[in-house]
């Protein structure tokens, strides 16, 4: 079984600006420059002939054309009882929306629906354990709300498999396709 999601990826120098953050709270485990990205749609576990079929369902997403995005602001994710995630936020971005959308219709064809919770795109900085400082946790996030990135070109965008390791997941290109 592969585990499967489609991205965009963060260009290398928006992500050391990004990885310069990732310091200063303790109780997170930072996100590696290699694994930071815009998740477009998460489609869990599949088997070879779907990964394959969801691969070839993923060729009509191409086309329309390079967009622009814009990282801006931070912030976290969690429930009533406890943070979990820090990311960084994307400015509102329909082009971005529309291939996502592509994305999610793609896995529907192939047989592999992705998750249905409302869109939110975002890149995961880190992962919070358990014991992390709420005061911690809301001083970072007050003292780099002003992230903004300089504009994103996307022109290609990836199917990605993920391993779960002690670490975190660890990701791997599997396929390319060009806007």
């Amino acid at each position: 079984m592969l585990r499967l999601f489609t991205a965009v990826a963060i260009p290398e120098d928006v992500a050391e600006t990004l990885q310069r953050r990732q310091s200063g709270l303790p109780g997170a485990r930072w996100r590696p420059l290699d694994a930071l990205h815009v998740t477009l749609a998460f489609y869990g576990d599949a088997d070879e002939r779907t990964a394959d079929d969801l691969a070839s369902e993923l060729s009509r997403a191409e086309g329309g054309g390079a967009f622009e995005i814009t990282l801006k602001g931070v912030g976290a994710f969690g429930d009533a009882h406890r943070t979990h995630t820090l990311w960084a936020g994307v400015e509102p971005s329909e082009p971005l929306n529309v291939l996502a959308g592509r994305c999610r219709s793609a896995g529907e064809r192939a047989g592999v629906p992705p998750e249905r919770r409302e869109y939110r795109p975002h890149v995961t900085l880190a992962y919070l354990k358990p014991q992390a400082n709420p005061d911690r946790i809301g001083a970072w996030i007050a003292g780099h709300n002003l992230l903004r990135s300089p504009p994103i070109r996307i022109d290609r965008f990836g199917l990605y498999s993920s391993v779960l390791t002690e670490d975190g997941s660890v990701y791997a290109l599997e396929r390319e396709y060009l806007l």
